[in-house]
């Protein structure tokens, strides 16, 4: 009898999250993948927007749902003391985050040891000038006066913009907040986090524990067609794997992030499609192997964690945020840097200076350069070492802006211009369900800039 009304149970819970899957107008993975994806996704976005960015639970939450009518009907248990939620979907497949200091928030499988906690302390006093410490200014009170204006705009419209951050000729000279936000809150890069982790790459390349351009000479792929893949295939996203990535229920990239202990593990299972290196085709997948190749330079997921503090954390002048990691305890390259809007700048200044900063060498000025150029493909070029190109293409992706200018990308539109010929970086930071302007935005501000530049070379004449 008591089997019996377990059954009943799950057959009235499938048969709820069908019937609510129907009425919404969403498609048949929903119903088969909607419950271990939502409630996977929920525990971990609500885990790190509260426990990690400090979000308050309203926030959290309405940022859950913009991705899904059907994420309203996710449980939600916040235990505030223990730092950790527990979800779950039409009483569904119940998942749970925890935060863990220094590594942030990841979902328990109950398969891997627990994470521990690691320190991240800053390199510099706060009273340092930024990129090295957290002192910014002097200001530009005309610029942030017009940033301040877009994101009033932007949030009108609805475009949930929290960031615009202005940097010009290495120091930050305007910045505006809004939504929960502030100059030391962590914000999620989402696919940000790929332009970190080939800096990373490039760093142990520099120190001689790598070869970019060799196979990445993984075991799980010897004896097939995979062992060819090179890691500039990768970097570059010319892999030839199969890898869909719509952030949808039953596609690649929802399954690996919300529902797989080791993003890792199943990327490496991803069979092959294309001949490597011949078409572009994004994938996170390609990112969390890029991941995999950083940990396996170390002993463990412990040194590698280690190894980011000490050679990339510190020398770049990080102070606010966090790389994530799996319930495996891999640095989540394809998604999970959190970092306050100068920290993300200090990223972008570190291209700017050709790979140095603070006056460490993190990469080389030639890895650099091979990171911004184009690739080989044959469909999509403008895209170098997990960073876009404006240049490349039969056209330039943003027109309106420099064409030397490379980019930082990421979910929900945040996207980070660093423009070699005017020394400057834009950033904007945010939760947009749609595609945010940036060629009309980024062109306002630039032209704002270089006018109010000139205004004040003259008034200093």
């Amino acid at each position: 009898m008591h089997k019996r009304l377990i059954i009943a149970a799950l057959a009235a819970a499938l048969l709820a999250l069908a019937f609510g899957a129907w009425r919404l107008g969403l498609t048949p993975a929903y119903v088969v993948h909607g419950a271990p994806v939502g409630s996977g996704m929920a525990a971990k976005l609500l885990c790190s927007a509260r426990f990690v960015s400090g979000f308050s639970q309203e926030q959290a939450r309405s940022d859950l749902e913009q991705y899904s009518p059907l994420l309203e009907r996710v449980t939600v248990d916040w235990d505030e003391a223990g730092r950790a939620i527990t979800t779950s979907l039409f009483g569904l497949s119940q998942r749970s985050a925890n935060f863990v200091e220094g590594r942030g928030c990841a979902v328990d499988y109950g398969i891997y040891p627990p994470r521990t906690p690691i320190a991240l302390a800053p390199s510099a006093p706060a009273d340092a000038a930024w990129p090295l410490g957290g002192a910014v200014g002097p200001a530009e009170p005309a610029l942030r006066e017009l940033l301040g204006e877009i994101v009033a705009r932007d949030n009108a419209a609805g475009r949930n913009t929290r960031v615009l951050l202005v940097a010009r000729e290495g120091r930050i000279v305007a910045e505006a907040y809004a939504q929960e936000t502030g100059p030391e809150t962590p914000l999620l890069g989402w696919s940000m986090s790929k332009s970190l982790m080939a800096v990373m790459l490039g760093n142990l390349e520099l120190r001689g524990m790598l070869q970019t351009d060799a196979p990445t000479g993984f075991a799980e792929w010897q004896g097939d067609d995979r062992a060819a893949i090179r890691l500039t295939d990768l970097l570059t996203m010319t892999d030839g794997l199969e890898f869909i990535e719509n952030y949808s229920p039953g596609d690649d990239v929802s399954l690996m992030l919300f529902t797989e202990p080791s993003a890792a593990a199943y990327a490496l299972q991803r069979p092959l499609v294309q001949a490597p290196g011949s078409l572009f085709s994004y994938s996170s997948g390609a990112a969390a192997l890029l991941s995999l190749v950083h940990q396996r330079a170390f002993d463990g997921p412990q040194q590698a964690l280690e190894d980011f503090v000490a050679q990339i954390w510190q020398p770049m002048g990080f102070r606010h945020g966090l790389f994530e990691t799996d319930s495996a305890g891999l640095l989540l390259g394809s998604s999970y840097f959190y970092a306050s809007a100068r920290d993300w700048a200090r990223l972008g200044q570190l291209m700017l200076q050709r790979g140095e900063l603070n006056g460490d060498r993190i990469v080389s000025e030639d890895w650099v350069r091979r990171a911004t150029s184009t690739n080989g493909s044959a469909n999509e070029r403008a895209y170098g070492y997990q960073w876009w190109l404006n240049a490349g293409d039969e056209e330039l992706r943003y027109p309106d802006l420099p064409e030397d200018s490379i980019y930082a990308r990421g979910n929900r539109e945040q996207v980070m211009m660093v423009a070699p010929s005017l020394d400057m970086i834009i950033l904007r930071m945010g939760w947009s369900a749609e595609s945010y302007p940036v060629n009309e935005t980024f062109r306002e501000i630039i032209g704002f800039s270089a006018g109010n530049a000139d205004a004040s070379a003259g008034e200093a004449g």
